[in-house]
């Protein structure tokens, strides 16, 4: 695969017809050894540092500009680190670092792996509505997220480090940056995205099982929010590159 490709060459847009982000709380020197040099930890009172599980739900997903029966709907995961980048102006982004990416569909798997660094991997999906519950699962990828969307006077997780929704709200994803790094050639791919009316909700969840966070062997870790979005307009730059020094 030609190099440049994978820099995000173009534009993409699509509709986000759900999106539902859990945020884990970390001791921050656990996270410290998974991300690159570039970055630093995007932590919260110096302690906590995050890691989130997107579960994104997408409509007529193509290149920026392309017409809407040329595009594909897709379920993606995400694992993503929140992250701080400072760009060579001197600007200090706040974005994601994404570790592990999943998706429903060979053919999102084989755009996402030429296009992108996120090394898309096909898995099943499953998400089924029971009233107000919402059931997200994968067999393969051995998770069961179980939500209950509808409710008013959510309480926060009960060991979540955050004391109300709107400390929580900070660390609610996706934001606005992402950001991959090339060790060898010193080079930081940033990625924007661009939303439109992103108005997160929290949401409760009722019970959740993730393999690949336990698998991360990671000591306290914890449930610190989770929020939902539905019908978002949405679409990622061109990536730009710089290099790191």
């Amino acid at each position: 695969m030609l190099p440049f490709l994978k820099k995000h060459p173009f534009a993409v847009e699509a509709f986000f017809t759900s999106s539902h982000v859990l945020s884990f709380a970390v001791p921050k020197q656990q996270l410290e050894s998974m991300i690159p040099e570039c970055l630093e930890l995007d932590t919260f009172k110096d302690k906590w540092a995050f890691v989130a599980m997107a579960m994104v739900k997408t409509k007529n997903l193509r290149p920026k500009g392309f017409p809407q029966c040329m595009g594909n709907d897709f379920f993606l995961i995400g694992y993503r680190i929140f992250v701080r980048y400072k760009t060579k102006a001197g600007k200090n982004l706040r974005g994601l670092y994404i570790i592990k990416s999943e998706t429903n569909k060979k053919k999102m798997e084989l755009m996402g792996n030429t296009f992108t660094h996120y090394n898309y991997t096909t898995t099943d999906i499953n998400e089924t509505h029971n009233g107000n519950l919402i059931d997200i699962s994968s067999k393969k990828s051995n998770f069961k997220i179980v939500l209950e969307k509808g409710k008013e006077d959510i309480n926060l997780p009960k060991a979540s480090p955050f004391l109300n929704w709107k400390e929580a709200r900070r660390f609610a994803g996706p934001l606005p940056f992402t950001f991959t790094y090339n060790k060898q050639q010193k080079e930081v791919l940033i990625i924007e995205g661009v939303r439109q009316n992103w108005k997160p909700k929290p949401i409760e969840v009722k019970a959740y099982n993730i393999n690949f966070l336990e698998n991360l062997k990671l000591k306290n870790i914890t449930l610190a929010n989770a929020f939902t979005i539905e019908n978002i307009p949405y679409y990622w730059k061109k990536g730009r590159k710089e290099t790191w020094n």
